[in-house]
């Protein structure tokens, strides 16, 4: 599996993760969201920013089913899904994923043709390799 490389910024993204929080960066002064992590406010400039956190919720975006070559960490895993989810309570901002069918599933546990745009889904955290990802799970209705 491969790992994220974390930076100065997007640190806290990853312990909030770790503690089993959804958490996006916003900026003190304006208050607008904004991911991925960065120093400035792409709005007012401002360099103070605060971690808020998010509900869980969001929808799919946009999908695809990888197909070879791919990455020798996740051949044995074809056919799996990686998704953009729009936040239900931040729909500017979009995380990119995948759905499995429980947080410590493997990623080709859902069956493709459950993947639909607009799909409900909510996050779930789990550990693989020592970090903390978040992952989706398809919500009912």
């Amino acid at each position: 599996m491969l790992t994220p490389v974390t930076d100065e910024d997007g640190a806290p993204f990853w312990e909030y993760a770790a503690q089993g929080e959804l958490r996006v960066q916003s900026c003190a002064d304006c208050g607008e969201l904004r991911f991925p992590p960065r120093p400035c406010c792409p709005h007012c400039q401002s360099f103070a920013s605060e971690w808020r956190p998010m509900s869980g919720r969001g929808r799919i975006w946009s999908y695809v089913l990888p197909h070879p070559p791919l990455l020798p960490e996740y051949a044995a895993q074809a056919p799996y899904n990686a998704v953009i989810v729009e936040l239900a309570d931040a729909p500017r901002i979009r995380l990119v994923g995948n759905v499995v069918a429980a947080p410590d599933a493997p990623l080709n546990s859902v069956d493709p043709s459950r993947l639909r745009i607009g799909a409900p889904v909510r996050v779930a955290f789990a550990e693989i390799d020592g970090v903390v990802f978040p992952r989706w799970l398809l919500e009912r209705g």
